[in-house]
């Protein structure tokens, strides 16, 4: 039998108008509950000993860093994040000491140097694509740096809240003036990431470079503003004699009184400057004084007296601060402390690595012996200049990163100061680089401080 029933017309009306009701209220709670599938689960990272975090993350949507991966973290919900994220009681476990030599400030002052770092989901405000100043030894992401994480933190410090870097407003406060970064490669990494940053609002013109582009200039034409970096990494006059892999075919000749002029003949010139050494004291090195010699470090096949790094480093970076006590400078004059490398497992000559893949927390690792020697020095020596400083007028602070440095065993190139070290053998052994900084990474956060310390001392 055959059924050729159809509904009336006022019922087929009815039943598309029920659908029409009906599918957007379908369709909401689907969207609801992807949307809300595991919004309660702690993030990985949160989890996961430092050691072990090495999770792949999800793909990033930021137009900078493309086709990159961002933490785990950036998938949980805000409210989630901030519990997470809450300021930790200051440790009383005798592990979490803090650093030694630490600078205490008065109170109500907010000591910029001492804090922790925390996730920023906004990551870098540029990237190997964007800025064009990023030399290759430290263009992690694109000599094949697989993960990103590293990316994606922030300096907060204990007691305040850090502003981040505005390029904008640094370079109209900047209009007109001269900054001079004096140093080692450090020094060379350090104005790269401020080249960058200052470049997503004008790029800088390269306007000088010594025969080893060593020592370089640049100018953003608008702002009639220049940045230089001297490279002097002793502040004292030296002889050095080694190649770009850091081998040495013959000892350090530094002159302990006698400061390097390629920095001291500019020095009147400039109104910003951010001096720094340390690193090259512990090479091999023969002291001379009044074109005599006075000792060494490390010289066994001479015979000559070891008088060792403290009292090279001493010599020279007192020698450094009488000149610039005795200057007159009307700008601002930044001295900063050596930052830590974080080779483990052996040294830059023999095999050290650094492997880590997030930040460390206060405590959970050592200032090396060297390093603190070095530190040691510096806060000393800093002292009695800031004291003359203050009564001759001039601007002298403190730039103290390296408790913020220590923080970061993650942010090295390691294998990847080199373009893609395993594409043709997986177990190729490469050279690690475990003391200068990927870019974008860590070391664009001390622009952070530096533009605190600028703006409100």
């Amino acid at each position: 039998m055959k059924f050729n029933w159809k509904p009336p017309v006022p019922f087929k009306r009815n039943h598309v108008l029920i659908l029409k009701l009906v599918l957007p209220i379908l369709l909401l709670g689907i969207a609801f509950r992807f949307l809300f599938a595991g919004s309660g689960d702690v993030p990985a990272i949160l989890e996961t000993p430092l050691t072990e975090r090495l999770a792949a993350p999800t793909i990033l949507e930021n137009p900078l860093i493309d086709k990159k991966q961002v933490p785990a973290i950036l998938e949980t919900p805000l409210s989630k994040k901030s519990e997470d994220l809450e300021e930790p009681e200051t440790p009383e476990d005798e592990n979490q000491k803090p650093l030694e030599g630490r600078i205490e400030l008065g109170a109500g002052k907010c000591n910029l140097f001492v804090g922790e770092w925390i996730p920023n989901p906004s990551g870098p405000v540029y990237n190997n694509e964007s800025c064009p100043h990023i030399e290759a030894h430290q263009n992690c992401m694109k000599n094949g740096r697989p993960d990103t994480e590293y990316l994606y933190w922030r300096w907060k410090p204990r007691d305040c809240e850090l502003s981040k870097f505005d390029p904008k407003k640094f370079l109209e406060r900047m209009r007109d003036k001269t900054w001079a970064l004096i140093g080692d490669s450090i020094s060379r990494n350090h104005v790269q990431s401020l080249l960058c940053m200052l470049s997503t609002v004008e790029l800088a013109v390269h306007i000088y470079h010594d025969e080893g582009y060593k020592n370089r200039k640049w100018r953003f034409p608008s702002y009639n503003f220049t940045i230089s970096v001297v490279w002097s990494p002793f502040l004292a006059e030296a002889a050095i004699f080694e190649d770009y892999n850091g081998v040495s075919t013959s000892e350090v000749e530094l002159h302990l009184d006698k400061l390097d002029k390629k920095w001291t003949s500019e020095f009147h010139q400039m109104d910003y400057v951010i001096i720094s050494s340390g690193k090259w004291f512990v090479k091999s090195a023969i002291y001379y004084e009044h074109n005599k010699v006075l000792g060494c470090h490390t010289c066994p096949k001479k015979n000559f007296t070891e008088l060792g790094i403290e009292f090279a480093y001493r010599r020279s970076l007192r020698s450094a601060l009488n000149f610039i006590l005795a200057s007159k400078h009307k700008g601002m004059i930044f001295m900063r402390t050596s930052t830590p490398d974080h080779f483990e497992n052996g040294t830059w000559s023999d095999g050290g690595t650094c492997d880590r893949r997030a930040p460390i927390k206060e405590g959970e690792m050592e200032l090396k012996e060297l390093t603190k020697i070095l530190r040691i020095v510096e806060l000393e020596e800093f002292k009695k200049a800031e004291v003359k400083a203050s009564q001759n007028g001039l601007n002298l602070k403190l730039l103290d990163l390296t408790q913020l440095s220590l923080l970061r065993p993650d942010g090295h190139p390691g294998p990847y100061r080199e373009f893609q070290p395993f594409a043709n053998d997986k177990n190729a052994k490469v050279q690690k680089d475990c003391l200068h900084w990927c870019l974008p990474g860590p070391i664009d956060a001390w622009n952070d401080v530096i533009m605190e310390m600028m703006l409100n001392g």
